[in-house]
């Protein structure tokens, strides 16, 4: 097998642009939180990154990608540290590029680990938003790890590991039950919307929650982080294609136009409902948008991804009420518009599918009957109830032995100081000082003589 430098320097990039989606998400979470909370909402992300990387490169993406064990999950032992996938001495089920390194499909074996590395990674990230502003980051750091390997890496394996690909058998939704998920509808979005809701009812809510508001500090911030997502998300979804072809370009495409109409939708619903649009929902319709084409982008036409797009705007705006109609605290919506919009995306393809996109598979819409609905329900659910059952063991296990919340004095008073010793808008500080905030001069010390004060115009503290 030759490996085609044009393919892969597209995976490579579009890994690239996956993985900046992580940081946009720290944004996007980042500016929804109140102030005295982003840094420890910024640095769950940050610190998913760091964690998760590592047991991806050491067992995670072995779980998720070798031999399978009954459809289940993946040889965890097989490619413990990648190291046999360096050379073509030691390859298990792999064909050999003309180079001598191991070859998935036209692509260099590290290539594609590296591309499903970065999905691993804002999985475990995206539950965050569901548990801010109360939650210890320690146990945090040690919920990912857990998640990412009883949680994330199987439902990867089911959805992602294709017979034949990346080793000789996969998992069972892929290949059993042939349900579509193109870039992880219900691997990452359904599995992280679930999760999240299993963890905001073991850690509970937050204190002064439906009582005080608890609104957005920051909207720009909110804004430049969708921004950075949706960049991100041409490589989540057009990536997938792992390859620079077709079926990139037309998941592309429907990446666009369904996130502009969930923008669309999402904006009319608050002005139908509120009276005014909100920089808050145009950000909010864009993330529902891109979780809802997840799934779908490779199997609809531009018109059926417009579709999707509205009727996932608008479906996700009312469904971000259902925390206070059913009194469980999910901080940033994780449920109303990841869990919610990745359901609609994953079903939708059962009616809107059209065999003359790549996947070439018809919905009901285009003639095919409830063939491929069922079974896109079956997947969506089945990750759905897999994800909520043990991750709500799991934060159950963890709260118990480590402490998954915050002191309630520390909430309130700001869990950026108390798990962090840090403030992320210090403005006492800004006319100096050391890095670690400018701790006062030592006793004795002689006072600094003022300085006359200057002005620069157009500037101010």
């Amino acid at each position: 097998m030759t490996i085609d430098s044009g393919d892969t320097a597209w995976v490579l990039a579009s890994a690239a642009l996956v993985l900046l989606m992580t940081p946009g998400l720290a944004f996007f979470y980042g500016g929804m939180v109140r102030a005295k909370s982003v840094l420890n909402m910024m640095m769950m992300s940050f610190g998913a990154m760091a964690s998760v990387g590592v047991v991806w490169v050491l067992w995670g993406y072995s779980e998720a990608f070798g031999n399978s064990w009954n459809g289940l999950i993946g040889n965890p032992f097989q490619h413990f540290g990648l190291s046999n996938l360096l050379s073509k001495d030691s390859i298990f089920g792999y064909v050999a590029a003309a180079d001598g390194a191991p070859a998935h499909g036209g692509i260099p074996a590290l290539a594609f680990v590296a591309f499903q590395a970065v999905f691993a990674i804002i999985t475990v990230a995206l539950i965050s938003g569901a548990i801010a502003d109360r939650t210890k980051f320690s146990t945090w750091m040690v919920f990912t790890v857990v998640w990412a390997t009883i949680v994330y890496f199987p439902v990867a394996h089911w959805v992602f590991a294709f017979d034949g690909y990346a080793a000789d058998k996969g998992g069972w939704i892929a290949n059993q039950l042939k349900a579509i998920d193109f870039a992880g509808g219900t691997a990452v979005h359904i599995n992280a919307g679930a999760a999240g809701l299993a963890l905001a009812l073991v850690i509970g809510k937050r204190v002064g929650f439906r009582k005080e508001p608890m609104r957005p500090h920051n909207l720009t911030l909110v804004m430049l982080g969708a921004g950075l997502l949706w960049f991100g998300w041409f490589g989540f979804n057009a990536g997938s294609a792992l390859g620079a072809n077709n079926t990139a370009a037309v998941t592309w495409v429907n990446t666009m136009v369904a996130t502009a109409a969930a923008a669309i939708g999402w904006l009319a619903t608050e002005r139908f409902r509120d009276g005014h649009a909100t920089s808050l929902g145009a950000a909010s319709g864009i993330v529902a948008g891109l979780v809802a084409i997840t799934p779908s982008c490779s199997a609809v036409t531009p018109v059926g991804a417009i579709a999707i797009g509205v009727i996932a705007g608008v479906v996700c705006a009312l469904a971000v009420g259902l925390k206070f109609r059913f009194g469980f605290d999910d901080s940033l919506d994780v449920v109303g518009v990841h869990l919610v919009g990745g359901i609609v995306g994953t079903l939708a393809i059962g009616f809107f599918a059209s065999a003359s996109a790549p996947a070439g598979v018809d919905g009901i819409f285009y003639g095919g009957g409830v063939d491929q609905l069922w079974r896109q329900a079956v997947g969506a659910f089945a990750v759905l109830a897999f994800s909520f059952v043990l991750t709500y063991a799991i934060g159950t296990v963890l709260a118990k032995v480590l402490g998954f919340r915050v002191e309630r004095d520390a909430e309130v008073a700001g869990i950026d100081l108390d798990q962090h010793a840090e403030t992320s808008y210090d403005l006492g500080t800004l006319s100096g000082g050391s890095r670690f905030g400018g701790s006062p001069p030592p006793a004795g010390t002689p006072a600094a003589t003022p300085q006359p004060a200057t002005t620069t115009q157009g500037a101010s503290v």
